[in-house]
């Protein structure tokens, strides 16, 4: 293994197997084999790596900044800072001083000349890097990094500005508002040095002396550096130095961060409480969060009416982004709708949040019926009847119903299934059916709730025996009648010792109808209907029907027989003209035909009178008859005008 020189730290860890010391042996002698300080770069660097101070009087001071990084992964520990020569200083640093992978530190470097003339030097800093080994650590020593320096010793004579701070930082301001430090620079040279121009750039500003100013050796001047930032995130920017010193462009470093103001915001925005009984309390829970980028403190909170808070101490402070949880709670003394607020003061942007809160003070719920009773009435043996309940909460608050029960087994409830909630003002219909056995039942049906309201409903009905349907006639016979027209006749409907209710009628052919009833129909005990049947038939020949009444009767269905018959119309044509005016006309004869203009047949010759009859006609023909006139020597006249007759069809 190759020597690494008298500054050798150690080994950490111990060999415990050939196997184990072969392989530290390997990793061991890679780096050493290298020259000391090379590839330091993977492990440790240096920003800057050279550093110019420029020129600087004998005697005076010039400092820089240098920052150390360990951009790699295993861990660097400085362990020694040297400079070459007296002209060169470092100081800053707290040895040893241990990196992680990625952290940095920062130093600084001097150069305070002792004779005149070019400088130059280094500063030089050794580490060690440490991996994690097979059952220990392995350390690579004397890494080392260098910084190059130089400057240029000058005389007494030249004049050298020294700021009060190389850099400033502002840290956070508020956006819209600002922050202001103060920059000294001294001339620590020996010739006066004229300052011509100061400048700052991004959001800073400076408030420096009047312009041109000259300062003798020694002497200083003070002035302000404002940062107002107009949007929030970080800023940096540069303070200009321009003068006739020996560093005659001299800048500082400046740096801040605009946040926003504290705001502050509530979640939700509103509370609506709901319906609270009257004496009791309800809470909401209320979150406050500070949107903004500076603290805010909450001094007070008061919250108006019926409605206070809980949980909230105060003074509170908020950090940006943070927030802070408590409860409202409403506690309602009358029934009514109460509005009302909750103000919080604090030091945010929006110094008096106002958070709206409403709820409805109520009475208990309590329940009722309508009707308050049901009464079915007569209802005939083996027939069930039904009537509607309502249930309603008619007090301030949801009530649960748990149970209805009949105390009877003849009511039924059905359509309505408990347990089931009402808020306050809700209605449930449902249906109370009554079975008749044929005697009268009375019983009640009682509902339970959770409000223990007290409801129960009377119930009571009538079962009474089946009803006998009367028919008169029973069968009716409407004669024989000409097709095509319509014969009426007369029926009643008699209830015996009970009602009946007729519920439909159907007759079986369409030759017969029924009027005069309009269903359902009930009929009183010993009281009578009528009706009317009619028969109308279309053709001739032998019609019959039965008329069915479907009723609550004993005896339904009850049919009624009904038969007529029908036949053919006959038609004829009455003729009838006026006589010719010649005196020696003695008769006339009539002619006829199917077809307008002829041809004519002869119907009836030498009829003496100016009228006849055609009793030869056919239904749904139209005929066309003429008429001539025959005098004594037996001479006939011509066609007189034709005229028309149409026979309808039967």
């Amino acid at each position: 293994m190759k020597n690494l020189g008298p500054q050798w730290t150690g080994i950490s860890g111990f060999c415990s197997s050939f196997f184990f010391c072969f392989s530290f042996i390997i990793a061991l002698t890679s780096p050493a084999s290298a020259t000391p300080g090379s590839g330091s770069g993977e492990h440790l660097t240096a920003t800057p790596s050279s550093i110019s101070f420029g020129s600087a009087p004998v005697g005076s001071i010039q400092s820089q900044v240098v920052t150390l990084t360990n951009p790699g992964s295993a861990t660097v520990q400085i362990t020694q800072a040297t400079s070459a020569g007296p002209n060169f200083t470092v100081s800053g640093l707290n040895l040893p001083a241990t990196l992680a992978g990625g952290q940095s530190i920062t130093c600084n470097l001097a150069f305070t000349p002792q004779v005149f003339g070019a400088l130059n030097g280094r500063v030089t800093l050794a580490f060690t890097v440490t991996y994690p080994g097979h059952g220990g650590t392995i350390n690579y020593a004397y890494y080392r990094v260098h910084v190059s320096l130089s400057g240029t010793g000058v005389g007494a004579s030249v004049g050298q500005l020294t700021p009060s701070a190389t850099s400033l930082s502002f840290g956070n301001t508020t956006v819209g508002g600002s922050q202001t430090l103060v920059e000294t620079l001294t001339n620590s040279g020996g010739a006066s040095v004229t300052i011509s121009a100061v400048g700052a750039t991004s959001s800073f500003s400076t408030s420096a002396v009047s312009l041109p100013v000259t300062l003798g050796p020694g002497q200083s001047v003070s002035f302000s550096t404002t940062f107002s930032p107009t949007s929030a995130g970080s800023s940096t920017g540069t303070l200009a130095i321009t003068s006739t010193a020996s560093n005659p462009a001299l800048n500082v470093s400046l740096s801040g961060a605009g946040v926003t103001a504290g705001q502050l915001t509530t979640s939700p925005a509103s509370l609506a409480f709901s319906n609270v009984l009257v004496g009791s309390t309800q809470t909401l829970p209320e979150t406050l969060t500070n949107s903004g980028g500076t603290s805010v403190t909450i001094s007070a909170a008061g919250a108006t009416s019926s409605f206070s808070t809980t949980g909230l101490s105060l003074p509170a402070t908020l950090n940006p982004g943070q927030s802070v949880s408590f409860s409202v709670a409403f506690s309602p003394t009358s029934a009514a709708t109460t509005s009302g607020s909750l103000t919080l003061t604090s030091n945010a942007s929006n110094p008096s949040v106002n958070l709206p809160l409403s709820g409805t003070g109520t009475t208990p719920g309590h329940l009722a019926s309508n009707p308050a009773s049901l009464n079915f009435g007569s209802v005939p043996s083996g027939t069930t009847a039904t009537l509607s309940e309502t249930l309603t909460n008619s007090g301030g608050s949801s009530l649960t119903v748990s149970q209805l029960t009949s105390s009877a087994a003849a009511f039924s409830v059905s359509g309505i299934a408990p347990p089931f909630t009402l808020t306050a003002g809700q209605s449930v219909t449902f249906t109370v059916a009554f079975a008749s056995a044929g005697t009268s039942t009375t019983g009640s049906l009682g509902v339970t709730d959770s409000a223990n309201s007290g409801v129960s409903v009377p119930l009571s009905g009538t079962g009474t025996l089946p009803g006998q349907l009367t028919l008169t006639p029973s069968v009716i016979n409407f004669g024989s009648i000409v097709a095509g027209t319509t014969q009426s006749q007369t029926g009643t409907l008699s209830a015996g010792s009970a009602a009946v209710t007729i519920s439909s009628v159907g007759v079986s052919t369409s030759q017969f109808s029924l009027s005069g009833l309009t269903l359902p129909v009930t009929i009183s005990a010993g009281s009578s209907i009528s009706y009317q049947l009619t028969f109308a038939p279309a053709t001739s020949g032998s019609a019959t029907a039965n008329v069915t009444f479907v009723s609550n009767a004993a005896n339904s269905p009850t049919v009624e027989s009904l038969s007529g018959s029908a036949t053919a119309p006959q038609h004829s044509v009455a003729l009838a003209w006026s006589a010719s005016s010649s005196n020696d006309v003695v008769a006339y004869n009539i002619y006829r035909g199917t077809t307008s203009g002829g041809p004519y047949s002869l119907l009836t010759s030498m009829n003496s009178s100016t009228a006849d009859t055609d009793s030869t006609v056919q239904s749904g023909t139209t005929y066309y008859y003429v008429v001539t006139a025959v005098d004594s020597a037996g001479a006939e006249s011509a066609y007189s005008n034709p005229t028309q007759a149409a026979v309808p069809s039967p």
